[in-house]
């Protein structure tokens, strides 16, 4: 018996070999998730270029070579290391022109087979031949519904729209956040993922950061606190999320304390808000959150003050990432955002005031739906590019803009200063522990 498994790295591949001998002489396709079900929708295997480039150490700018052919129904997998396969012991994944994992690799959104094949069509209920295009995930399909997103009032007097894109970072907001960005050229950035060429956005290289904990580590936050329960209860009776309560005390306080403007509430509480490692632009797994300022108050207004510490955390750790990306040769000044946490208004303007450029919101309320569509109409040949479908399909929603108060300025500059120490001071500690214990 043959069977296809799905896996995302060679790391993976190597132990399957070493641990399952025999499970690993029965597959005759190893695939990532999103290139399987393109697979069982058309029985096409053509490869996705974002996930054999992202995922699977596949060398993309090899493709730059057959770009007089991207219209072709298969692009010969020449992006392979085959010396990297044998390096690390997989040697015979190159056997077959590399028949088990990818004899032919594709952009975003290329035409696969004939389209969905009659057995898939009876399984979903479609009708067979509906065009399908090679695969993005999650929030690379976001990226794609949201990069074109702009009101036209943001074009520059002769800058062509490939230019133009590569002036706007995509935060994809939800659980974590994902940073992306592209470029005309090639950026190598530490700490950075990438660049990956036509990973999301063909002919242009994708750089890629993150923060590993964003929604999740709010949720954790107010979760974690005694006075979550009666607050959770309190929002309920409103009819409203605990995060539009949250929002609501933090106004009556700032009112009741006569403060300039509301971030000002968190001058005594710094959050550094790597609870699960940093991801970018320091890559570091054994980095660890810090709460700086607590006090005994276990009230409800004290819970507000964390939880609006820990949004502004998270919004330092997006700005050193802009700072970062602009530090090696990007040019970001516009950021576009969707997910889950856009929907928070305190969020969004927090990120805008500390990174000191506007935020778009997209019109549409599903940006990843609206990314897959986009592959959809390409594969139906409705545009003639990704661009295309893009410059299209995309429409800007609410503009959110940064304060021009100086002084809120001057005081997000100051919190940022400690919010850079903060794990300055844990690389400090962590020596000096080290050494205690040597």
């Amino acid at each position: 018996m043959q069977m296809a498994l799905l896996f995302r790295c060679p790391g993976v591949l190597l132990w399957v070999q070493e641990n399952l001998p025999e499970s690993w002489s029965m597959v005759f396709r190893w695939m990532d998730l999103s290139d399987w079900l393109s697979y069982r929708a058309t029985g096409d295997d053509t490869r996705s270029l974002f996930t054999t480039v992202c995922k699977w150490t596949y060398l993309g700018h090899a493709h730059m070579q057959q770009n007089n052919e991207k219209d072709s129904r298969h692009m010969e997998a020449c992006g392979w290391d085959d010396d990297f396969w044998e390096e690390i012991g997989l040697g015979d994944l190159v056997d077959g022109h590399h028949a088990k994992i990818g004899r032919s690799v594709a952009f975003p959104g290329h035409p696969l087979g004939s389209g969905l094949t009659s057995a898939a069509a009876k399984e979903l209920g479609l009708v067979a031949g509906i065009p399908v295009g090679t695969s993005l995930i999650d929030a690379h399909a976001g990226g794609v519904g949201v990069s074109e997103s702009v009101p036209l009032s943001y074009s520059r007097p002769k800058e062509s729209d490939k230019e133009a894109l590569c002036h706007r970072m995509v935060l994809v907001c939800g659980t974590s956040t994902c940073h992306m960005v592209v470029s005309q050229n090639k950026l190598f950035i530490p700490g950075v993922w990438g660049p990956f060429w036509s990973a999301m956005v063909p002919e242009h290289w994708l750089t890629e950061g993150g923060q590993s904990a964003t929604g999740a580590l709010l949720d954790y936050i107010i979760e974690n606190h005694v006075a979550s329960p009666h607050l959770a209860n309190r929002a309920a009776s409103q009819r409203i999320s605990v995060f539009e309560l949250l929002n609501k005390i933090l106004e009556t306080m700032m009112l009741d304390l006569k403060r300039p403007f509301l971030a000002s509430l968190t001058e005594d509480i710094h959050v550094l808000p790597d609870f699960h490692g940093n991801r970018s632009p320091i890559a570091d797994p054994k980095a660890k959150g810090i709460i700086c300022g607590l006090t005994l108050d276990a009230s409800e207004k004290q819970l507000a003050l964390q939880y609006l510490a820990t949004l502004q955390g998270i919004a330092y750790g997006t700005r050193h990432i802009v700072e970062h990306c602009n530090a090696h040769g990007h040019t970001i000044d516009t950021i576009l955002a969707c997910g889950g946490l856009v929907k928070n208004s305190l969020f969004i303007q927090e990120h805008a005031d500390i990174i000191g450029c506007p935020i778009i919101l997209l019109r549409e309320s599903e940006p990843v739906l609206l990314g897959a569509a986009i592959l959809g109409a390409v594969a139906a040949r409705k545009y003639s590019s990704m661009h295309d479908a893009m410059k299209a399909l995309n429409a800007s929603g609410q503009v959110i803009h940064p304060s021009k108060d100086p002084k809120v300025k001057k005081y997000h500059d100051a919190k940022y200063r400690i919010f850079r120490e903060l794990y300055e001071q844990q690389l400090a500690h962590r020596l000096l522990m080290a050494q205690a214990l040597a």
